[in-house]
């Protein structure tokens, strides 16, 4: 087997490279498809999923399938096949009458996965990008001697699970990055150290304002590489937020937002927006609300109503470098998977597509009541009149967690235990409270009306 091969196969699954086990021709039909409408690619039979290599025997009944596969593609496709020892190597060229169907359905190729699209959506996704995008560009003003920063590239090597003990240029090519001895916009992006030298429209503004006024507190501007500005922006929002205590069945804290939400919005932004607009990503953070802003709006060829259902990128090759990190889970999640986890936090969440693609996360009112306070105080009524301050919070704090430890109420509360046993016995003598089982295992039952 030559090095090549191994390279390729070393660089894993992508854009442009796909391994198959075993012969499955509705699966095959569904790849080829797929690399005819991008920039072609490479198939590869005999190697799993995770870059093992298990050797395949192509027969020649199979030599023909292939070959009747090309054929049914509409319109036909023409591809390769070559033999390296015990793989398979399947050719696809890009199709130069875009865009093409398999079994009457149209595929495109999204990360290391192959989606299915209406041929409407997928013409609108074709008239809208153009057949090269702006990641795919070649970009001459970019010095690999002197602009290109070999421990970002090293970094991402080991984010994505690729083998470090392979030349530089062949990783660059088999990921896409490099054409013609210059690095393409995306390898700009990812290996630089000062977008804004590349791209003016690359930097990424945060910024803090009083209340929901204009007036500005605090700004910061981020203009390194792509995941060095992404983690900036996401410091700068969770430096910016509250943490409260949770009492489930232990004392917890968390912060207001829930962060994997926050985290999906940012990287959403970064890959997808319009890198040929001149606006840049804006964060803004109120009292009320945080907004995460990219140019661009939604793609063509999706609706609002397939967020969160599937995933369409501006930046394929973009896409298909983070999607190999564990910054990008599985294609077209991303938006259910924040509006699950503003609904677990019983905040809202809003998606707004104009010139800009705006996600805005609701924040919880300063001041607000908890719901457990406002039933107690509801059921309590009369009773809470009359007791301290000190007395009031355990009685919150049992209501939000029946739980609760003594030990965990005084830090809590902010008084020693020997007060909080104080207090418990003064609620207890009132009526309000009793203890249900022993000190380990048992709970607090606060008595209502």
């Amino acid at each position: 087997m030559t090095n090549e091969i191994k390279d390729l196969i070393n660089t894993g699954e992508g854009i442009k490279l796909e391994f198959k086990e075993g012969f499955n021709m509705p699966s095959l039909g569904r790849e080829m498809c797929a690399f005819a409408n991008e920039s072609g690619g490479k198939i590869i039979l005999g190697v799993s999923d995770d870059g093992k290599i298990k050797g395949f025997n192509l027969t020649n009944s199979q030599n023909s399938q292939l070959q009747t596969i090309a054929r049914t593609i509409e319109p036909t496709l023409n591809i390769e096949i070559e033999k390296e020892d015990n793989l398979v190597i399947i050719n696809i060229p890009e199709g130069k009458n875009k865009p093409y169907s398999y079994a009457g359905q149209y595929y495109l190729r999204v990360g290391a996965n192959s989606q299915k699209l209406s041929r409407d959506e997928l013409r609108a996704f074709f008239q809208e990008e153009g057949l090269i995008t702006f990641d795919e560009k070649l970009n001459k003003e970019f010095n690999l001697e002197k602009d290109f920063k070999e421990n970002k590239f090293r970094d991402f090597l080991k984010l994505a699970s690729i083998t470090e003990n392979q030349k530089r240029e062949t990783v660059l090519e088999n990921l896409g990055l490099l054409k013609n001895d210059y690095l393409v916009n995306a390898g700009v992006l990812m290996f630089c150290d000062n977008i804004s030298k590349f791209f003016l429209q690359g930097k990424v503004t945060c910024v803090l304002f009083e209340g929901t006024s204009s007036n500005i507190i605090d700004k910061k501007e981020f203009d390194s590489d792509l995941i060095s500005n992404y983690e900036s922006a996401y410091n700068f929002i969770i430096s910016k937020l509250n943490t409260k205590y949770i009492i489930e069945r232990y004392r917890t804290e968390k912060l207001e937002l829930p962060k994997n939400a926050i985290r999906e919005a940012l990287m959403n932004a970064f890959i997808h927006r319009d890198y040929f607009s001149n606006g840049h990503i804006q964060i803004n953070i109120f009292i009320d609300r945080v907004e995460v802003s990219s140019p661009g709006g939604l793609i063509k060829g999706l609706k609002e109503g397939d967020l969160g259902k599937m995933s369409l990128s501006r930046n394929k090759l973009l896409f298909d470098l983070l999607s190999r990190t564990s910054y990008v889970e599985k294609a077209g999640t991303g938006i259910q998977r924040i509006r699950n986890s503003m609904k677990e936090y019983g905040l809202k969440v809003d998606f707004e597509s104009t010139g800009f693609f705006t996600v805005t996360f609701e924040r919880e009112k300063v001041g607000e009541k908890k719901e457990g306070e406002k039933d107690l105080e509801k059921d309590l009524e009369k009773d809470l009149e009359r007791l301290s301050k000190n007395q009031r919070n355990i009685l919150i704090e049992m209501e939000k967690n029946k739980f609760v430890t003594q030990s965990e109420l005084s830090k809590i509360i902010g008084i020693n235990e020997k007060n909080i046993r104080n207090n418990i016995s003064k609620l207890k003598e009132k009526g309000l409270l009793k203890r249900v089982g022993g000190a380990k295992g048992g709970s607090w039952e606060i008595l209502k009306d």
